[in-house]
C-alpha cells in the first residue's frame, strides 16, 4: 500500500477523529517500527510497518466487514435525524467512519444485514448480475399454492408491471399462517412483499436468514454485531456456494 500519513492511519482505524489521533501522536504515544514519532504528518506504509500505540501493536484492516442481526423498527441507514439506524446499534469499536448497511431491510423486516466501508464489495454482493442469493423466512396471511411457487419459479410480475426474476420459493410449515422460504437475485422495494401481494396473499414477519453462502450467525442476538473473517467475506459473495 502506498505511504499515508501517520494521523490518517490512524483515524481510519476508529482510533478517533483526525484532531484526536493527532494529540496522541503529539504527546508520543506512537511508534513507527520501534521509533518514536511525534509528527502527524509523518508518513507510513500501514501493510508493511510495525505501528504500535500505547505498546499495542496496530492490526491495519483496509476494510470493514459486519454482520448484523437486525431487528424490527430500526431503519437499514447510515444516519437518519429522526429515527434509530443499524450504524447507531454498534458499539464504538465497530463503528467506522463512512460505513454502511450493504443492501437494506425494511423496518419492520428483521434479520441478516451486511455493514462495511467497502463499496466495491457491496456492489458486487448486491448487484443481480452477480446472482447471489438473498434467503428469506416469511410468514404468511394465507397459504401457497402450486401456482404460487410455479410463478414465483418464472418470475412474478408486480403491480407496476415490473417483472422480477426467477426466484425460488418452498415450504417450511403448513398451516392457517404458513412459514416459507423465499430465495431473491434482487433486492427492489419491498420486493419479497411485493410478490406475496400479486399473488393476493400478505407477508405477516419476514426475516433474511442468509446471503450468498453466509448463513446468519444462530448465536449473535438481535441487535447485535460481529466482524466476518475473510472466508465469510467470500461466502457473502457466494464464493464456494453451490
Amino acid at each position: 500500500m502506498a505511504m499515508q500519513r501517520l494521523d490518517k492511519i490512524l483515524a481510519s482505524q476508529n482510533l478517533g477523529s483526525r484532531k484526536e489521533v493527532g494529540a496522541i501522536i503529539r504527546s508520543g504515544r506512537t511508534n513507527v517500527n520501534g521509533v518514536a514519532v511525534k509528527r502527524s504528518e509523518q508518513k507510513a506504509d500501514p501493510d508493511s510497518d510495525v505501528i504500535t500505540v500505547d505498546g499495542e501493536i496496530l492490526e491495519f484492516k483496509k476494510f470493514i466487514y459486519l454482520m448484523m442481526n437486525k431487528p424490527v423498527g430500526v431503519l437499514s441507514a447510515s444516519r437518519d435525524p429522526r429515527a434509530r439506524t443499524v450504524v447507531d446499534l454498534l458499539p464504538p469499536r465497530l463503528r467506522r467512519r463512512g460505513i454502511f448497511p450493504a443492501g437494506r431491510l425494511d423496518k419492520d423486516t428483521r434479520g441478516m444485514l451486511i455493514l462495511t466501508d467497502d463499496g466495491a464489495f457491496a456492489h458486487r454482493m448486491l448487484a443481480p448480475k452477480s446472482h447471489v442469493m438473498k434467503w428469506y423466512e416469511a410468514e404468511l396471511d394465507s397459504p401457497v399454492s402450486q401456482g404460487d411457487i410455479l410463478a414465483f419459479r418464472r418470475g412474478v410480475t408486480l403491480g407496476n408491471g415490473m417483472t422480477c426474476l426467477p426466484a425460488e420459493l418452498s415450504v417450511l410449515r403448513e398451516g392457517e399462517h404458513p412459514l416459507v422460504l423465499i430465495k431473491v437475485r434482487e433486492g427492489k422495494f419491498h420486493q419479497v412483499k411485493r410478490m406475496f401481494l400479486a399473488r393476493e396473499n400478505l407477508v405477516l414477519s419476514l426475516r433474511r436468514v442468509r446471503i450468498g453462502g453466509l448463513s446468519l450467525d444462530p448465536a449473535l442476538p438481535e441487535g447485535a454485531a460481529r466482524e466476518l473473517s475473510p472466508e465469510e467475506v467470500s461466502l457473502a459473495l457466494g464464493e464456494g456456494h453451490g
